[in-house]
This record gives structure tokens, C-alpha cells and sequence, in this order.
């Protein structure tokens, strides 16, 4: 009997969307059932500066200069420059991962950030890893860090995107069109009624998602209290992820949220949680950040977004393509963001065309499309 493959699938936390697009994979291919799949993180298998640069800088820069984010994020925007210098940079960091691919010598490796996509790209350029290897792209948008030249497949969410790379050179029958990959659950079709009212919401009220990632980050407090100082009669949903100062900021709005018609509270207050598919099938307009995994989420439940504030870079690029859709607003600023929001629940024409939009651009079955067409790669 021939043995199945094994497939490693690497991610890196560095902002919570790379492993979560891995987890999605793992979830996909573990479904099959006809290969062997394992997620490692690589910050784990970096030095501590490296992964002090990725694992905290990133988050810390996010909330107190976003704008230098955007300047760094442009300047190293510049396809096949500074590849040599960087690689060796990665190389001198980055030992202890490739001690263990070598080890371990997978025959299909994924990578859903930049880093150990290149790190494999090398190791089978030097023919140190017999491997198929393939990179997901996990934002709407290509920057220069993706790229590497010995790459069997790249993944990308949109068409646009698929046609940047050819023109770079990549070659055509190495790219593929599949969307971000999202957890499976949110091709699972589910009734918004029923959801809310599992989730102790009203089943009529409109409900405002508002999620501030899965790290925290952005005065969320001021965009819920103004939000909520709108007299609608809509109820208000707070994500405030791993920040627990969050939380605690938010629930002090509780007292003074005030209740709906039915009795059911205006504001409730989510702190981490694993069942964001459900809030978001329950939700009718997203409010939050243009991370390439939570709009594509919110793409699969057909759910319209209000951007605020994109972070310079690829977030401000996610909105781009997202406006463009027609899937989005933007709202630039926490101070009229309450009003702009208004304006589009108060418009359900509108609400109902950008709903239209989303199911043109959702893509909810891209993990299980890469991993077919992936394991496709092992049979070359």
C-alpha cells in the first residue's frame, strides 16, 4: 500500500490571519483523509530577535504608528530587489526551521506567510528538500515579500492579483485563483434567526458586528459608545479578541447601552471567542478592520463591511479591492464612522446591493480548492 503523503503546513503569528488561513487548510485537508497534515508555526523555529520583530513589533507598530507601517510596507514593496540580502538576513535567523524541515522532509509544504516561504524556496533550490511547495497569498493584494523563484504554486484571492504575478513573470499555469482560505464552517449554510437567538440576540433587530480583530486593536470603545448614542433600534455586537483591557473598557458602556423593544440589551460584549462564523451569519453589516481573513469570512456569509480605518499598507489595499467590489464602505475616521454607518443601515436598497456583491466575490470553499488542487502537485 502506498503511504500518503505528508503535507506540512506553515504559518507564522505574526498577526492572527496567516495561522488561521493554516487551520483552515489543516481543517481541509484533514478532511480528506488521504494525506498526513501537520501545522507548525515557524516563529517558533526562529531566533528570539526575529521572532520579537514578528511576534510583538508588528502588533505594537499596528497601535501606536500605523503610519509607519505604510512607509515601511511601500518602500519594500519592490519586486526581485534586495531578494539576496533579505534571504540572508531570514538565513541567519531562521536555523532551528531549517534544521527541522530537513528533518522532517515533508513531500508537499504550504506556507501562508512569507517567511518560511522563502526559507522552503531556498532549501529546494539547493535541492536540501525534496518537496512540492506552494505559498497562499492571505491578503487580496501581492506584496514584493511573497515572491520566490522556486515556487510550484501560487494561491491568490483574485483575478487581479493572479495578473500581477504573470506580469512580474511568475508563470501562468503556476498561479491559481482560489480566494483566501477560510475556515470550512462558513460554507455550511446556517439560519440567521435561529443563530441569534442560540447567541441570546433579538431575531428581528439589526445587529451591528463590531470586531476589532483578533489581536485588539483600535479605540473600539469610542466606535461602539457613538454608535450606540445613535437612537436606531439596532443591537450592537462587540468583539474585542485577545485584548482583556478591551473587554473591560467595553463593558462599562453595558449599564448605559439601554435595551430594544423586546427587552434584549443593545450592546454585548464578546471577548476571544471560536465561533465568530456564527456571529457573522447573524450579523447584518460588519464593522472592523480589512484583514484579508476577516473580510473573506464575512465575503462567505454574504455580510456587507464598514471599514474603519485600514492600516496602512495592506489593509489600505484590501479596502481598495473590497470598495472597488462594491462589498464595502470605508470610513476613515472613528468620529463620523457612527454617522456613515447610519446613513447605509437607513439605506436597505443599498444594504441590498453590496449584500449582492459579496456573493459574487465570496469564495468559501477556497481551502478545500487548494487542497485538491495542491495535493494535484504530488502526481507531476
Amino acid at each position: 500500500m502506498k503511504a500518503k503523503p505528508r503535507v506540512l503546513l506553515l504559518s507564522a503569528s505574526s498577526g492572527a490571519g496567516h495561522v488561521r488561513a493554516a487551520q483552515a487548510l489543516e481543517k481541509a485537508f484533514s478532511s480528506r483523509g488521504d494525506c498526513i497534515v501537520e501545522h507548525i508555526d515557524a516563529i517558533d523555529y526562529v531566533s528570539k530577535i526575529l521572532k520579537g520583530i514578528y511576534d510583538k513589533a508588528y502588533i505594537s507598530v499596528a497601535r501606536r504608528a500605523p503610519e509607519l507601517l505604510g512607509v515601511l510596507y511601500d518602500r519594500t514593496d519592490q519586486p526581485w530587489n534586495n531578494m539576496r540580502q533579505r534571504l540572508t538576513m531570514d538565513l541567519l535567523n531562521a536555523q532551528p526551521m531549517i534544521r527541522m524541515l530537513r528533518r522532517m522532509q515533508p513531500d508537499l509544504c504550504l506556507a501562508t506567510h512569507f517567511l518560511p516561504g522563502e526559507i522552503l524556496s531556498w532549501l529546494i533550490a539547493k535541492k536540501k528538500l525534496q518537496a512540492r511547495n506552494a505559498i497562499v497569498i492571505t491578503d487580496y493584494d501581492v506584496h514584493a515579500l511573497w515572491l520566490c523563484r522556486t515556487v510550484d504554486r501560487y494561491y491568490v484571492a483574485i483575478q487581479e492579483a493572479a495578473e500581477y504575478l504573470a506580469a512580474l513573470g511568475v508563470p501562468k499555469e503556476a498561479i491559481r485563483v482560489t480566494g483566501i482560505p477560510i475556515d470550512p464552517l462558513f460554507a455550511c449554510p446556517v439560519d440567521r434567526l435561529e443563530t441569534r437567538r442560540r447567541l441570546g440576540l433579538d431575531p428581528k433587530a439589526t445587529m451591528v458586528l463590531v470586531s476589532a480583530g483578533g489581536e485588539g486593536v483600535g479605540p473600539v470603545e469610542q466606535l461602539v459608545r457613538g454608535l450606540l448614542e445613535i437612537e436606531r433600534s439596532w443591537q450592537v455586537v462587540a468583539i474585542a479578541g485577545k485584548s482583556e483591557k478591551m473587554r473591560r473598557h467595553l463593558e462599562q458602556l453595558l449599564p448605559n447601552a439601554g435595551a430594544l423593544p423586546s427587552g434584549k440589551p443593545r450592546l454585548h460584549v464578546i471577548g476571544f471567542t471560536q465561533e465568530m462564523d456564527q456571529y457573522i451569519a447573524a450579523a447584518n453589516l460588519l464593522v472592523g478592520k480589512a484583514g484579508g481573513l476577516t473580510t473573506s469570512e464575512a465575503l462567505a456569509r454574504t455580510l456587507p463591511m464598514a471599514l474603519i480605518e485600514p492600516i496602512p499598507g495592506q489593509e489600505e489595499r484590501n479596502a481598495d479591492h473590497l470598495l472597488e467590489a462594491g462589498v464595502a464602505i470605508r470610513c476613515n475616521n472613528f468620529v463620523v464612522a457612527p454617522w456613515k454607518i447610519c446613513r447605509l443601515l437607513d439605506n436597505p436598497a443599498r444594504l441590498k446591493r453590496m449584500q449582492d456583491a459579496t456573493r459574487r466575490m465570496a469564495r468559501p470553499n477556497a481551502a478545500a480548492c487548494i487542497a485538491e488542487e495542491a495535493l494535484k502537485l504530488l502526481d507531476v
